[in-house]
């Protein structure tokens, strides 16, 4: 009997920058649970909202629903894209269209006193923070993957500079580790600098915790962490108290601190929110039944719609959403560490470290146990460009899925 072995032949043409397999169904059934549970929630928490201020109580829903198809159809496309195989590219070209756009946004007329969005022509507009929140995992996973034998290495650092330093205080001092964290530590410094220029408080808290957990998960050593983290929250209390925060964010954080500060101006929609949070008990008063959504809690389509989702679905309700969020976090972990790729690897886990962080930041927010920064709800909060790019986002999780190690139905 003729027996032969025959062998895997590399793709050839455009073939070769597409991803091969099928996705993680799981990740995906769990991502559409969730997408039509947060359109349901956006419909009740803003008709009454919507009718008052827009003559049309379907208003953000219907407008969500578009972003969501637009964002969707996006998902499915990146979701056959092979990363790696533009990993450099998309470094370099997502870090310099976050700086560029986090640049033109400070150009850009003031929006309640923040410089957050980029205006397009035809009443378009968009928040770079969004694009910089993606592209700065993509940044940093790209340059922990490729140099993450030399982070985990205590090489001394070769060159001049290196025995001139070593010479002078007659140890080695620097290893070849500091050649990738401190460019690391610099990029992330530079888009927080960025976004925080912009007004934008959780978005430059956001940056900086989407840094620290890429840098985590990139193995870099736990001093750097602690060095890291006492430099941020003392470049925090020193802004605050040198005034250096704009007067909003500085009397936001008062109002936190100060639980009686002006209850019917800085603390009128946090105290609402929790009044709603409050009212719903365990089972919640019923979908669509919300009392705080008539006008009592501000803009409920954005940073407060978790506490019109706790007031109809009570504290049960609420549980299993964030149930969902969980599963779908460690979904994306598992996808993670099973695919093959450093590269892959950290960018899936990056991505749904960071869906993980702002669902927390936004529901901390809601139960006023941080101070109000304005931060959204993956998924149930209206925004365009926030529901796209996360859902691009999304897609390659998705795309990572089908190189991941994963057992599969057939």
């Amino acid at each position: 009997m003729d027996q032969r072995t025959t062998t895997k032949k590399p793709r050839r043409g455009i073939k070769q920058f597409f991803a091969e397999g099928g996705i993680d169904i799981p990740f995906f059934a769990i991502l559409i649970a969730i997408i039509v549970i947060g359109l349901v929630m956006l419909f009740s928490a803003t008709y009454v909202y919507a009718y008052y201020y827009e003559d049309d109580s379907a208003y953000y829903f219907k407008r969500q629903l578009l972003w969501v198809a637009v964002g969707i159809a996006a998902m499915i496309a990146v979701s056959h894209i092979d990363i790696e195989r533009f990993k450099n590219l998309f470094a370099l070209a997502g870090t310099g269209a976050s700086w560029l756009f986090l640049g033109v946004a400070l150009l850009m007329p003031a929006y309640h006193g923040t410089h957050r969005y980029v205006y397009l022509p035809g009443g378009l507009q968009f928040q770079p923070s969004d694009v910089a929140k993606f592209a700065l995992i993509l940044t940093l996973a790209a340059i922990l993957s490729t140099f993450h034998n030399v982070i985990v290495s205590k090489k001394p650092l070769q060159g001049n500079l290196a025995r001139k330093v070593n010479d002078l205080v007659n140890k080695p001092v620097l290893n070849d580790s500091l050649k990738i964290i401190i460019p690391c530590g610099a990029i992330i410094v530079i888009y927080a600098g960025l976004v925080a220029a912009g007004s934008h408080l959780s978005g430059t808290i956001l940056i900086f915790l989407i840094g620290i957990i890429l840098l985590f998960l990139g193995e870099v050593r736990g001093k750097w962490f602690a060095i890291g983290g006492v430099g941020g929250v003392a470049g925090l209390v020193l802004l605050y108290q040198t005034g250096v925060l704009k007067g909003y964010m500085e009397e936001r954080i008062t109002a936190w601190l100060d639980k009686d500060y002006e209850p019917l101006g800085a603390r009128w929609q946090v105290n609402q929110a929790l009044y709603a949070i409050g009212s719903g008990g365990l089972m919640g008063k019923g979908l669509g039944q919300s009392t705080l959504k008539h006008l009592y809690v501000s803009e409920p389509q954005n940073d407060m719609i978790f506490s019109i989702v706790v007031e109809e679905l009570g504290f049960i309700g609420a549980a299993l959403i964030l149930i969902l969020f969980a599963l779908l976090i460690w979904r994306g972990v598992v996808i993670g560490i099973n695919n093959p790729s450093r590269y892959k690897a950290l960018v899936a886990m990056g991505v749904v470290f960071q869906l993980g962080v702002q669902v927390v930041l936004n529901i901390l927010v809601a139960t006023d146990s941080i101070p109000n920064t304005g931060i959204s709800l993956p998924f149930f909060s209206y925004g365009g460009t926030a529901y796209v790019i996360t859902l691009v986002e999304m897609g390659f999780v998705l795309g990572i899925s089908r190189s991941s190690k994963l057992r599969r139905q057939k």
